[in-house]
Formats: C-alpha cells, structure tokens, sequence
C-alpha cells in the first residue's frame, strides 16, 4: 500500500504542469492533471461515438495516465514541429521512473496502456487519442481561439495535426468538428496563412 501512496502523491506534481490552453471563464490556463480528468470524463460521455465498440474503463485509465510523463518533461504545444522522438523517449523515460513507484503489476499494466495509448494500434487507443486530441481543440472553440491566437496557430495546421487520429477513432466526431472548425476559420481566430 506505502508503494501506491509513494505513487499517486508523485503524480499530484501533475497539477503543477501548464498547458497552453485557459479554462472556460478562467485568466490563468489550465494544468494536465485537469486535462487528463476532463477527457476521461468526455470519453465516458462520448463512448456511444467512438469508431468500434471499446472496453470504457480501459480508455479511462489509460487517459489518466498517458500524461504523467509530464511531470519529467512538460508540456509541449501540439502543433509543435520536430522534435517529437525525442519528446515521447523522454516521456517514456519519465513514465518507467513513475511506475517504477508501484508494486508489480501494477507497475507494468500502467505502463503497458501508456504504451498502447502511444501506438494508438487498439480500438481503445484510437478513441482516446481521438478524445485527447478533440479537447483543446473544443476549449479553443469556446473561448474564441485563445491558445491558437496566442501560437500563431493556422487553420491548416489544426486540422493536419488533429484530422488523423481523431477521425481513426471517431469519424463521427470528426464530422462534427470539422463543420466546428470550418465555422471558426470563417470568423478569423486562426492565423493567416503563408501566401
């Protein structure tokens, strides 16, 4: 039991990671503890959508944890370009540190859905990577582009980056937020475009 409080007293430093992306209604942005909460939370809501019928408490566990590299390495911007094997080898380093805190086997189940959330080869992974990726995006559309605006963030590059693995694991959500971000790109909270 001293294992597992050793452990989840670890991930409380989750709390203490920014991302770029402010909460509804907030000033300051939002911290990747609350990010892995609320898309649990969604992917619970949204399971009736997701591309081939999924073990749910699966999908919950392995968005609670599928951030917690983090702790080790920040966050970084989605949109981000390059860079991004060197990004999941220190993640990958920084989850082995953090699991190493439980008890087999415990230790390897968590890290065996981090891994699964990475390859993004099952149909639970797909529709978690399709949830993790949907969120940002939604909290821009409700609060007018706040993130995008602040990165310099352009249209093409949303939909190049969050198209893929969001339509893998939800077409129908993809639908949905592609008439979302087509409606968006129209009221000008994107970036310009290179000419």
């Amino acid at each position: 039991m001293q294992r597992i409080v050793d452990f989840i007293l670890e991930v409380d430093k989750l709390k203490g990671v920014t991302r770029k992306t402010r909460p509804l209604g907030l000033d300051r942005y939002e911290n990747s503890a609350e990010h892995s909460w609320q898309i649990a939370l969604l992917a619970a809501s949204l399971a009736g959508y997701a591309e081939t019928p999924i073990d749910l408490p699966r999908v919950i566990v392995m968005l609670l944890v599928h951030d917690l590299g983090e702790i080790d390495t920040g966050d970084t911007i989605f949109y981000a370009e390059g860079g991004w094997e060197e990004r999941k080898a220190a993640e990958l380093a920084a989850v082995r540190r953090i699991f190493a805190l439980l008890p087999p086997p415990l230790e390897a189940d968590f890290l065996a859905l981090w891994v699964e959330f990475e390859e993004a080869q099952s149909p639970e992974a797909r529709f978690g990577q399709a949830v993790d990726r949907v969120m940002p995006v939604l909290l821009n559309l409700a609060n007018r582009g706040q993130s995008w605006r602040e990165n310099g963030i352009r249209y093409q590059q949303v939909v190049g980056r969050v198209r893929p693995p969001i339509e893998n694991g939800s077409p129908r959500l993809w639908e949905y937020l592609e008439r979302r971000l087509l409606e968006a790109r129209s009221s000008g909270i994107f970036a310009e475009e290179p000419a």
